[in-house]
């Protein structure tokens, strides 16, 4: 099987099953908003929206279920708890701009952030997104979303892979994301959004 480098993770081709949906009724592809979203009848599935287009995720694992909730209690822990901010997590619905509406597996807005929290949504660019990348969802989790959240101005985003028990640190740099590397096991987190080192670990079972 072919696979291509991206930055620092290996994409294998024909793998990623995150699809743009055409069976919904709403408006053509690529004019998708948050109204026309927001009207999709409940029914289970998990649906987003990037650039217009409305796109359907699989369902989790229980792998990437068990990583999530870890992420989301360690989050809340150094984050929520001290005071820094908010912790959210999926489904969450994030109104990142025209066109872009998706349901991250972590997120943070921090005190004094841009984002406005309101009952139904996030509006605006969290501080911090966390995607939990599987083989179903990294192609879209670092095409699609990663140029989604750059365009909305998310200061970090961290691709976990909960397979691999790694953490790829992404920082926005004017316009688009920097590696700033791919961090396991007992290394340190240099996250600016957490304002403390977090251990990898903590994250993985």
């Amino acid at each position: 099987m072919h696979t291509r480098e991206v930055a620092m993770i290996t994409i294998p081709d024909m793998v990623d099953v995150t699809t743009p949906v055409d069976g919904v009724v709403g408006p053509p592809q690529g004019r998708w908003t948050y109204a026309d979203y927001a009207a999709i009848p409940a029914d289970g599935s998990r649906y987003e929206v990037v650039n217009g287009i409305l796109y359907m995720a699989p369902a989790p694992t229980t792998g990437d279920q068990s990583a999530n909730n870890l992420f989301a209690f360690y989050l809340t822990m150094h984050i929520q708890m001290t005071g820094l901010g908010r912790v959210f997590a999926v489904p969450t619905d994030v109104e990142l701009g025209p066109g872009d509406v998706v349901q991250p597996d972590i997120l943070v807005v921090l005190n004094g952030s841009s984002a406005a929290i309101t009952p139904a949504r996030i509006v605006g660019a969290p501080d911090l997104v966390v995607e939990i990348a599987s083989p179903s969802s990294l192609g879209y989790d670092r095409r699609q979303k990663q140029d989604a959240y750059a365009r909305a101005g998310v200061a970090e985003y961290w691709l976990a892979d909960p397979v691999g028990q790694t953490i790829e640190l992404l920082v926005l740099a004017g316009a688009v994301y920097q590696s700033q590397g791919v961090f396991q096991r007992k290394a340190s987190l240099p996250s600016r959004v957490a304002a403390m080192p977090i251990q990898v670990e903590q994250f993985f079972e």
